[in-house]
């Protein structure tokens, strides 16, 4: 199993950044994908950003230009570097991995990271 530790969350104000990492437990070299999802109480999960093992990557609209996911094998984390932060993108923020044969659909439909098999606890972030 995986196990995942989102960090790096806090409070900004808006048109500042924000670097989320995610430590996996496990190696995630080339057999994950990884994402980044994110959640505001009262409304449903937003999938964010995808990189594959091959380092593709895929991003809603609404972050689209503003936020950029990276990996670095070898420290087995998964970041989320977040610039030109809105209000909108307070949440707390996930990062979830899936076995590579079964994500490949996620690159067409962004929203099945909400489905990935591991999960971590999430990170907030505040932009006022």
């Amino acid at each position: 199993d995986v196990q995942l530790v989102e960090s790096g969350g806090g409070s900004v104000q808006a048109g500042g950044s924000l670097r989320l990492s995610c430590a996996a437990s496990g190696q995630i070299s080339s057999d994950y994908c990884m994402g980044w999802y994110r959640q505001v109480p009262g409304k449903a999960r937003e999938a964010v950003a995808l990189i594959g093992d091959d380092g593709a990557t895929k991003y809603a609209d609404s972050v689209n230009g503003r936020f950029i996911v990276s990996r670095d094998n070898a420290k087995n984390t998964v970041y989320l570097q977040m610039d030109n932060l809105k209000p909108d993108d307070t949440a707390l923020y996930y990062c979830a991995a899936e076995r590579t044969p079964h994500c490949k659909a996620a690159f067409q439909g962004l929203g099945l990271i909400l489905a990935f098999t591991y999960g971590g606890q999430g990170t907030q972030v505040t932009v006022s």
